[in-house]
């Protein structure tokens, strides 16, 4: 039995059935952080020091993203913002 893990298989897309449309976003933090700090992925293999800093930048996007996220879905559960008093 071959390792399902490996194997490469096709995938079709279908559209929903009741013709909504659906979006798909695609994020590359890696290649967006390269771009911002001017670095390439043969500089972060090469010095330590750059490999630092594409990792702190990694962390404050993801820090960023959940941050966002969490005010998003507060915002769908209390949207009067009502506070419990």
């Amino acid at each position: 039995m071959p390792d399902r893990a490996l194997s490469i298989e096709s995938i079709s897309l279908t559209p929903p059935a009741d013709g909504a449309t659906e979006y798909v976003v695609v994020h590359q933090p890696l290649q967006r952080i390269l771009a911002f700090t001017g670095l390439s992925i043969d500089d972060i293999i090469d010095q330590p020091i750059a490999r630092n800093t594409v990792y702190g930048y990694f962390k404050l996007y993801k820090q960023i993203l959940r941050t966002s996220e969490v005010v998003d879905l507060e915002r769908q559960w209390n949207p009067l913002r009502l506070t419990a008093s």
